[in-house]
C-alpha cells in the first residue's frame, strides 16, 4: 500500500524480504485491514496464543488523505475497528498497541504563544508547555485536523473505548515524526529520511512555509519500540501517551538542513515555498512525562544527530 500511496521508493517490500531471510520464524501475511473476514481468519488460526498486537498499519500522510478521503478513512478508522473487534473476540487478553498521531490535536498547537527565533519557532518560556512540550491535556476538538487527522481521531477514540469499555489492555501512542535508518521516506511522508536522501543524492528538496523554522521532535524507532515493550510488560486499559523526541530530540527545518550538510559535507539543493501545508504544525514538541511516570525505566537513547547519522550511513550504502 505504501507503494500505492507514495510511489516505488516508499515500498517496504525490501524490508519484508529481509525479515523473511534473516528471521527464521517470521511469517508474513498479505492481508488487507479493511477486509474483516481476512483478518478474522488469521486471528482464528492463532486464537489466544496471540499475546501482543502492534497496530501500525495506516495511510500516514495528511496531504495524501485529501486525494482519497474514503480510502484514508477505511484504512485508518475502519481498519482499526476491525483489528480491535477481532482482538476482543479471539484474544481479548492480548495487549493491543495502537500508533495514533499528534495530528489528533489538529492545528490547536498553532494557537500557542509562539516566539520567532533565529532558526526556529519556540513557545513562550512562561507557558506551561515550554519546559517539556505538549502533553495529553491538549484538546482534540474544534480544530482543523486534515482528513488524515480526522480518521486517526476516530481510530484513537475507538482504541481508548475498547480499552475502557471492555477492560482490554490497549495503549494509544500519539506519535509525530517516527523514523530510523530503515525508513522508506518520501516527499509526503518520513521527512528526515527523505531529507537525508536528498542531501546525499543532490535531489531537490522543497521547504513549505513558516520561514523553514517549523519545529518537530523526532523519535528513533528503537526508542518507540522500547516504549511498546515497557507497555507490554505492564499494560493499562485505554491509556493515551504522547510519543516523540521531546526536548531531547527536536529540530526546525533550517536546523535539520544544517545538520544534514554537516554530516554529508555537501550543500543541499533546496528551495523555500511561502505557502505552508494546510494545518501543518508550526511548533510541536511532545511531552512524555506521563509515560515516563508510568514507566520510569524508559529513557531516550538516540538524539537528532544520532538519528541522522544512522540514516546517512544507510542511504549511502
Amino acid at each position: 500500500m505504501r507503494k500505492y500511496f507514495f510511489g516505488a521508493n516508499a515500498s517496504t517490500e525490501w524490508n519484508k524480504n529481509r525479515l523473511e531471510r534473516e528471521v527464521p520464524n517470521y511469517k508474513h501475511y498479505n492481508v488487507d485491514l479493511r477486509n474483516y473476514h481476512e483478518i478474522e481468519t488469521l486471528f482464528k488460526n492463532y486464537g489466544k496464543d496471540i499475546k501482543l498486537v502492534v497496530h501500525t498499519a495506516a495511510q500516514p500522510s495528511h496531504d495524501w488523505a485529501a486525494k482519497e478521503p474514503i480510502t484514508d478513512f477505511t484504512i485508518n478508522a475502519v481498519g482499526t475497528l476491525n483489528m480491535l473487534e477481532i482482538t476482543r473476540l479471539y484474544c481479548e487478553k492480548a495487549v493491543f498497541i495502537f500508533t495514533s498521531t499528534n495530528k489528533v490535536y489538529g492545528d490547536t498547537p498553532n494557537y500557542l504563544p509562539l516566539v520567532e527565533k533565529e532558526t526556529r519557532w519556540e513557545i513562550n518560556e512562561n507557558h506551561i508547555f515550554y519546559k517539556n512540550g505538549i502533553n495529553e491535556s491538549m484538546s482534540i476538538d474544534n480544530s482543523k485536523h486534515s482528513l488524515f487527522g480526522a480518521s486517526k481521531v476516530a481510530a484513537d477514540i475507538l482504541a481508548q473505548e475498547y480499552g475502557k469499555y471492555f477492560a482490554m489492555n490497549v495503549g494509544i501512542f500519539r506519535g509525530g515524526c517516527l523514523t530510523g535508518p530503515n525508513h522508506s521516506g518520501t516527499q509526503l511522508h518520513g521527512f528526515l529520511s527523505y531529507l537525508m536522501k536528498c542531501a546525499v543524492t543532490g535531489e531537490h528538496y522543497s521547504v513549505f512555509g513558516y520561514k523553514g523554522k517549523q519545529v518537530r521532535d523526532n523519535i528513533h524507532s528503537w526508542d518507540l519500540v522500547n516504549m511498546f515493550w515497557q507497555f507490554f510488560q505492564n499494560p493499562r486499559q485505554g491509556e493515551v501517551y504522547n510519543a516523540g523526541g521531546g526536548r531531547f530530540s527536536n529540530c526546525s527545518m533550517i536546523e535539520a538542513i544544517q545538520l544534514c550538510e554537516e554530516i554529508t559535507g555537501k550543500k543541499m539543493n533546496y528551495s523555500y515555498m511561502e505557502t505552508n501545508r494546510i494545518g501543518d504544525h508550526i511548533w510541536y514538541i511532545s511531552d512524555l512525562s506521563k509515560f515516563k511516570e508510568h514507566y520510569p525505566e524508559w529513557q531516550w537513547k538516540y538524539n537528532m544527530n544520532d538519528i541522522l547519522v544512522q540514516i546517512f550511513q544507510n542511504v549511502k550504502k
